[in-house]
């Protein structure tokens, strides 16, 4: 036998020879594979549209109290769905969800190719195939198979099935079956029973704005409700509708214009039979942000939240009865109440109004999370920033007429034609001359609150605030010095938040709404941790605790025993009142429970000119007494003692000089190192100064300011001090 030799020539025969083979077996490979393709394809059932209600109900999404007994709402509980015919739908609604959700419906054979082929590129990039390239036929197809499976065989399954639909039946019948089965929030499901819970008509006389509302809900019905938070957002989304349509040529300029002006009535919500709404939408809010609409609807999630349902009905009858009361009495025809456990951060109680089904006052408008400007509430963080900084609840600043604009003088008259002077008043309309920080807190005076967040610096201010939960404030020259006296817009939830920061001695744990999220199995998807940190110096706190327990201290404004006094027990507290009187607050707490009630107008209107201790603190009073009765009387810790007796005279409550001797009362003689305490006499220079002649505001306890007018508030807080002393007799 001959050597084979491998010549140029026999190697590329040989590689030809492979190629047809392999072109034979992959042939015979895709003939196979199609044809069982073809055959799957053939069987593949139609979808059953009549098992909707069925399906849907079985995947709905329970929230419950803290006791994982008491069920609050039950997202598809009584679920609501009218099948109508094609020919009962108004025009509007077709056209109007045809251009918002499918605009090449009439066109396409149930899938969209180009867009298939981007969710296709999405897919491979992401890994995850949860993108589809949605057309309307698919959306129906979805809500037949409703599985939360998002392999790429499900994706499969749908555009096949979508194909065979599309040629099983028109597309009148499945645009009908659509709008039968689509959810347009909560139980409501299908257009007629959209066009009755929201605006008390048949489908059939929708007009094209109300068609343009309902056809903008589908995408996120939590989210764009009408009785919800992003009553904003929803507008947006209504006029993107009536611009497709307009693009589709569904409707004229004319049309557009017209329908985009149109004023729509939303029908009271019907809420069968949730309990705690504004808690419950609170909630929704955060698990339609987290997990998505879709999974509200179809993952059977059972969520155990934070609330006390208990406290929260007597909180809503609380609530109601004093704020009908207040209506009467005050002009203030809302109301609300908030309750966190400081240690934990849980939401216990949230009433956002009166009454969620009261129409007159937007009832269902959530009060707690709005924000308002708070009064004085706001005061003890300027307090505790001071504290902080080194100054004491002895430090002694003038309650005297003062003028706070450097480009005015100190009568208030400007020194250049564009200066704004400000010089507030106290809320009495008096002045009591020399007060310790305790007295001008305690009695919430406005003259040493506006000089101690000057003493304080405001940025030191606001970030003490926002490191205590207070997330809604600017940045300083939105307010300047009226921040102390609430400038800046907060929430009641935050204020309530932040006030649980003193509770727990200076340690923040943020709030929450939610213990733990099961899925539909009883598997934990979701079980917040509590991220607690300090935020502030624990003996600031207590000091801040001390001051707003004292029925003593606070006497003066309020008398003894009032609405903000318990006997017995340790109650801290601090009213707010803003002075246009739109808004009464009052927060409070004990070491367990941080309580925090506002009243007022939704409508911004202002109330009869009383502070908030009359009109607030009497409702926040009796459900605070409810309170008490579920939680341990634990006292507050008290503050260590200041020893340092090297304290400047004004930071220890001196306010008539310096120190010029110490004498020992036993002997007449000059006190020495081994004199003790309670026979130490200290002798003054009968002198009377603004603190700003004594302290450096940035360094209080450092040395005496050499040159004090080089601080620029010095001409200003100086001369009335100066003029009080003169007219007493001092000097």
């Amino acid at each position: 036998m001959g050597t084979l030799v491998y010549t140029k020539k026999n190697m590329t025969r040989g590689r030809k020879i492979n190629y047809k083979k392999l072109f034979k077996i992959l042939f015979s490979v895709g003939f196979v594979v199609g044809g069982l393709l073809l055959i799957w394809f053939a069987t593949l059932p139609i979808p059953d549209l009549g098992s909707f209600d069925s399906r849907i109900v079985s995947q709905s999404t329970k929230i419950y109290d803290k006791t994982g007994e008491v069920l609050l709402y039950d997202t598809n509980k009584n679920i609501t769905r009218t099948v109508i015919p094609f020919d009962e739908m108004s025009r509007n609604i077709k056209n109007a969800t045809v251009a918002i959700e499918d605009s090449e419906f009439y066109e396409h054979s149930g899938v969209r190719p180009l867009s298939l082929l981007r969710a296709v590129l999405a897919n491979l990039r992401t890994g995850t195939f949860g993108q589809g390239g949605s057309t309307i036929t698919q959306q129906v197809v979805k809500n037949t198979l409703l599985t939360k499976d998002k392999a790429i065989s499900r994706k499969i399954k749908e555009w096949f099935l979508s194909i065979k639909l599309e040629k099983a039946i028109s597309k009148d019948r499945i645009l009908e079956a659509y709008l039968n089965e689509t959810p347009y929030g909560g139980s409501i499901y299908g257009i007629e029973e959209a066009s009755q819970n929201f605006f008390g008509k048949s489908a059939l006389e929708l007009t094209l704005a109300e068609s343009a509302y309902l056809a903008a809900l589908p995408q996120a019905p939590t989210f764009y409700s009408p009785y919800g938070t992003h009553r904003d957002r929803l507008e947006v989304r209504k006029n993107l509708v009536l611009e497709k349509m307009l693009e589709n040529s569904f409707i004229t300029e004319d049309e557009h214009d017209s329908a985009t002006r149109e004023g729509v009535i939303f029908k009271q919500r019907n809420t069968g039979s949730l309990k705690a709404p504004h808690f419950i939408f609170f909630v929704i809010d955060y698990l339609q942000q987290k997990y998505g609409e879709k999974a509200l609807e179809e993952n059977g999630f059972k969520v155990i939240t934070t609330l006390d349902y208990e406290l929260q009905e007597k909180a809503e009858v609380i609530v109601k009865e004093y704020a009908l009361q207040n209506e009467k009495n005050f002009d203030a025809e809302n109301a609300a109440i908030v309750a966190i456990d400081p240690k934990t951060g849980g939401i216990i109680t949230m009433v956002g109004s009166r009454n969620y089904f009261d129409e007159e006052i937007d009832g269902n408008f959530n009060v707690a999370t709005a924000h308002r400007q708070p009064g004085s509430s706001f005061k003890p963080f300027v307090y505790a920033a001071a504290f902080n900084k080194g100054y004491t609840p002895q430090t002694v600043l003038f309650d005297v007429k003062t003028e706070f604009s450097t480009d005015c003088s100190t009568d208030s008259k400007p020194l250049i034609p564009t200066a704004v002077c400000y010089s507030p008043e106290n809320y009495d309309g008096h002045f009591k001359g020399p007060l310790r920080l305790e007295q001008a807190l305690a009695e919430s005076r406005n003259i040493p609150s506006v000089k101690l967040l000057y003493l304080v610096g405001i940025n030191n201010a606001l970030k003490l605030a926002r490191d205590m939960g207070i997330k809604s404030l600017a940045d300083k020259d939105v307010y300047g010095l009226t921040l102390v006296l609430g400038g800046g817009e907060v929430s009641l939830l935050d204020m309530t938040s932040g006030y649980g920061v003193f509770a727990n001695s200076g340690v923040r744990t943020p709030y929450q709404s939610i213990i733990r999220i099961e899925d539909s199995s009883g598997n934990v998807i979701e079980e917040p941790k509590q991220e607690s940190r300090e935020v502030l110096s624990k003996q600031t706190a207590l000091k801040i605790n001390q001051i707003l327990s004292s029925d003593e201290l606070r006497s003066p404004e309020f008398g003894l025993g009032s609405y903000l006094h318990f006997s017995g027990r340790d109650v801290a507290d601090k009213t707010g009142t803003t002075n246009d009187y739109k808004d009464a607050w009052i927060l409070g707490y004990t070491p367990d429970v941080a309580v925090g009630a506002w009243a007022g107008n939704n409508d911004n209107t202002p109330m009869v000119k009383k502070i908030a201790g009359f009109i607030v603190a009497p409702m926040w009073n009796a459900f605070m007494q409810e309170v008490l009765k579920k939680y341990p009387d634990n006292k507050f810790e008290k503050p260590d003692p200041e020893i340092d007796t090297g304290l400047k005279p004004v930071l220890r409550g001196i306010w008539k000089g310096n120190v010029i001797s110490v004498a020992d009362t036993r002997t007449g003689l000059p006190a020495n190192e081994n004199t003790p305490p309670e026979f130490r006499r200290e002798n003054y220079l009968n002198q009377v100064h603004s603190i700003l002649y004594w302290a450096n505001k940035d360094d209080p306890r450092g040395t005496t300011p050499t040159n004090p007018e080089n601080d620029p508030q010095f001409r200003l807080w100086e001369p009335p001090v100066l003029s009080w002393a003169r007219n007493q007799g001092y000097q």
